[in-house]
């Protein structure tokens, strides 16, 4: 692969949804262009970037530098190769450690350019166990949901604990849930971060940290009672409860912690550095002024004069907001160490969302590395005549080579410090993401291509170094070659059985499923099993005047499908659940996931796409405590079929 001195562009086509190509109109593209070119690199000699695996010849190819120039090959410490070439090619050193460097170019008419070169292991990391033709499963639960004795009305660490041992008892290989990304108070989604780089403290257990005083104390009893009753998450009211007691746990702590606790915060906020205390700075701001920061005074707007302001600031809010890092931080990575203790084959697999919310902490703290100007979206196709934007902050593409892509690895760190496995979302943005010009209409868009193979060492050279294997969600319009790029880099495929069908309409046979992928019948965006099963989500869509993408009697086909698959692998003709999680642990493909929603039967989706305010999105909890989810029958015939099927080795479940 080769260094480009563009590294990115604007496509002027696409393919949509009906399989047509559409163009983009120039004037949006010129749009885009202009917008872009704002931000990266400026000029004529815009960086590029090379790839170089431990199977390529170290060659880097370069433009045109009027024959012979000198180069210098420099890591983080300086240089330490050197040489001259007479052609476009620069021969570098063999055997190059894996990481990034920096390939300076003297031409001989003066000229001056850079490249980066990464030096990647060839491929993202592959667990043992998965290497030796391995199956398994896991559960998904959306954590915020869950219901318990002892949360405050929004799930928490101290549950995810309780859902390990659920895991390792029903021989699941570990825990899949919904992005722990910090949010927005009141924010529901979380596909809709403030941060992708920190953790959203209302998962915190705040009975569980040394220096709690007390709920009595902290005036919360009647408070908590009451959200603990509800069936709906009240995000705005756990915020404020959960803040009030972090606030008094705060001040204990700064009046009796021991030194040794003492010195464990000052680790932690040394370890994240400016990272840390800038986005403390933003949620103090944000206490003061609101949400988004677009609306804040225009000095405070500033990065640079809010953190000359509060750079002494070690007691204050900015320590207060750092120190409920720390809290979320030791107690997730309990649950991550709780998880190895039990022997769980992947632990935690946690969720990246594709963006950021533009009026967020990424995006004041990183405005040269993300784009202020443009929002991710999707063109219009058949259900969404008007495209979509979803109002979230794209990296700016020539912005991640110009800083080694910075603010992805930290977003990839984030998840993979505490987690077996990752499912980055819409992991085809990898490739291209839909962006539109702040202001337009979501048709006034265009497909940027962003540094693919690049992307892809990086997620390798992350991987790799915190052994965690990474899947890429590759549904919906697929650009030619995307898939097999993600393949070939060692990003395992996603595979929804709803929409693992032949042409002719018949469901997939399980020896046709990719080896290299997850299996899952749903998403928290389609319906559950029984939902699917009932037709009950139709109705609900049709409910809220939203067209539902399929009709009846295209439903009852899908229904027969299933049934004719189940009867050809010897299953009951009957569309029980239990069969069909037989007939998906049969697959080829190494990991299984099970929704807890279809665990309980439950008929209703966590989330409506094409709805906001309209239905209870990311807010229903489980209508089970997690102390009786164990004794759920349902949950031990699933851990039986597994185990049956050579996914699992489940103990005794105790029965209802």
């Amino acid at each position: 692969m080769t260094a480009e001195l563009v590294s990115w562009d604007i496509a002027p086509s696409y393919i949509d949804a009906r399989g047509q190509p559409q163009p983009i109109d120039p004037a949006v593209a010129q749009t885009l262009a202009r917008l872009l070119e704002s931000g990266g690199t400026k000029g004529e000699h815009r960086k590029g970037v090379t790839v170089l695996s431990s199977q390529d010849p170290p060659l880097v190819r370069v433009s045109d530098c009027g024959g012979t120039f000198g180069w210098r090959l420099l890591d983080r410490t300086g240089a330490f190769a050197s040489g001259e070439s007479r052609d476009a090619t620069v021969v570098l050193p063999d055997g190059l450690a894996v990481g990034s460097y920096r390939l300076a170019i003297d031409a001989a008419d003066g000229r001056r350019c850079e490249s980066l070169v990464l030096a990647t292991p060839g491929t993202a990391y592959q667990p043992p166990q998965f290497r030796e033709g391995g199956r398994a499963w896991i559960f998904v639960v959306q954590l915020y949901g869950v219901r318990s004795r002892h949360n405050w009305g929004h799930g928490d660490f101290g549950d995810l604990t309780r859902l390990l041992e659920i895991a390792s008892t029903a021989g699941a290989s570990g825990i899949g849930l919904n992005p722990l990304h910090a949010l927005a108070p009141g924010q529901a989604s979380a596909y809709s971060p403030s941060s992708r780089i920190f953790l959203n403290p209302l998962y915190v257990d705040v009975e569980a940290i040394e220096e709690f005083p007390g709920v009595d104390a902290c005036g919360l009893t009647e408070e908590v009672a009451r959200l603990q009753h509800s069936d709906i998450v009240d995000y705005l009211a756990v915020h404020a409860a959960k803040y009030k007691a972090l606030r008094a746990t705060y001040e204990a702590f700064r009046q009796r912690a021991t030194a040794e606790r003492r010195n464990e915060f000052d680790a932690f906020r040394q370890r994240l550095g400016a990272s840390l205390e800038r986005f403390a700075i933003f949620e103090t701001l944000r206490e003061r002024f609101g949400f988004p920061w677009q609306k804040w005074p225009s000095e405070w707007q500033a990065l640079s004069y809010a953190t000359e302001r509060y750079e002494a600031d070690e007691g204050g809010d900015a320590g207060f907001h750092a120190f409920i890092q720390w809290i979320t931080d030791s107690q997730l990575r309990a649950c991550a160490g709780m998880a190895q203790d039990l022997a769980l084959p992947i632990g935690l697999y946690l969720d990246i969302a594709v963006g950021v919310d533009a009026g967020g902490a990424d995006a004041w703290a990183a405005p040269d590395l993300l784009s202020s100007n443009l929002f991710i979206g999707a063109p219009p196709d058949v259900y969404n005549p008007r495209g979509q934007n979803w109002g979230l902050a794209p990296f700016h593409p020539q912005a991640l080579i110009d800083s080694d892509f910075l603010l992805f690895r930290q977003s990839l760190r984030s998840a993979m410090q505490y987690a077996g496995a990752i499912r980055i979302d819409h992991a085809l943005g990898l490739n291209r993401l839909y962006l539109i010009p702040a202001g337009a209409s979501a048709t006034a868009g265009g497909y940027v291509r962003f540094p693919f193979a690049a992307m892809l060492a990086t997620i390798a050279q992350e991987s790799t170094a915190n052994r965690c294997l990474v899947v890429g969600e590759d549904l919906g319009t697929i650009p030619e070659g995307a898939r097999e790029m993600l393949n070939h880099w060692g990003i395992w495929s996603y595979r929804v059985a709803l929409f693992e069908r032949e042409h002719w309409g018949a469901f997939r046979r399980p020896e046709h499923f990719v080896e290299k992928a997850i299996v899952t019948f749903n998403t928290h965006d389609l319906p559950t099993f029984a939902g699917w099963k009932s037709s009950h989500d139709l109705r609900i869509k049709a409910t809220l005047g939203l067209d539902p993408g399929e009709s009846e009697t295209e439903r009852q086909d899908a229904l027969n499908a299933m049934r004719a698959a189940l009867v050809e692998q010897g299953l009951g003709s009957e569309l029980a659940f239990l069969d069909v999680m037989r007939y998906l642990a049969r697959t080829r493909s190494q990991l299984l996931t099970v929704e807890m929603e279809d665990i309980l039967g439950l008929a209703d989706q966590p989330n409506i796409p094409g709805t906001i305010t309209e239905h209870p999105n990311w807010r229903r909890r489980l209508p089970l405590d997690i102390e009786d989810i164990a004794k759920d029958d349902t949950l031990a015939r699933v851990a039986e079929v597994m185990a049956a099927e050579g996914r699992g080795c489940a103990k005794k479940l105790p029965s209802s």
